[in-house]
Formats: structure tokens, C-alpha cells, sequence
């Protein structure tokens, strides 16, 4: 079993949480975060007075899935979210040792 951790621009949302859920990956943790890479920021003015703001709207999708399934969501979540700016955002992949559900008392996969 794999974590897969995406932090992407907000308004890619919508389109990478309806192609997960087209793949059979409904069960999704997203948090909106503020973040930066690369790009450091944006330069903006307001009258007159330019400012930078450093810390971009993001959203952090969380989701677990089979090892079998890292590639098509990775694909999906690369395909419905890139605009080709900078600061489309990152895509990490962690291993999960266990999981449970509560509920039933499941285990691993079946737990998914």
C-alpha cells in the first residue's frame, strides 16, 4: 500500500478529485494549506504599493491506495492538474505499513 500526498493549485481541484474518484479512489483527506516552492511568491501592487505575497492557496490531497495503483493516479492527478506554470505543485509517495478500519476491523487492503 502507498500514501500518495499531492499539493496543488486550488483551482485544479475539482477536475483531479473527479478523476480520482472515475479511477475508484473516493475516500480522500484534502486540506487547504499556504505554500511555496520555487517560485517564492508573487509580486502584486495594490494602489500604487507593490507587495509580495510569499505564501500561495494550495490544497494537500491525501489518499491510500493499492501499490498497483500509484501509477493511475499519479497520471490522473498530473493530467487534471497541470497548467504548465510554475507552481503547479508536488506529487510525494510514501509506503503504508498497516492499515485498519475502525469500523469493521479490516485490515490493509481490505481497509481501503
Amino acid at each position: 500500500m502507498k500514501r500518495i500526498v499531492a499539493i496543488v493549485r486550488d483551482s485544479r481541484f475539482e477536475a483531479i478529485k473527479k478523476a480520482l474518484v472515475d479511477l475508484g479512489c473516493g475516500g480522500m483527506t484534502v486540506w487547504e494549506v499556504k505554500g511555496r516552492g520555487k517560485q517564492l511568491g508573487i509580486k502584486e501592487s495594490y494602489r500604487g504599493f507593490e507587495y509580495c505575497v510569499d505564501l500561495l492557496p494550495k490544497i494537500r490531497i491525501e489518499i491510500v491506495v493499492k501499490a498497483e495503483q500509484v501509477d493511475d493516479v499519479i497520471k490522473a492527478i498530473v493530467e487534471n492538474g497541470q497548467t504548465g506554470s510554475i507552481g503547479d505543485g508536488k506529487i510525494f509517495v510514501s509506503n503504508i505499513e498497516k492499515v485498519v478500519r475502525i469500523r469493521t476491523e479490516e485490515f490493509n487492503d481490505d481497509a481501503i
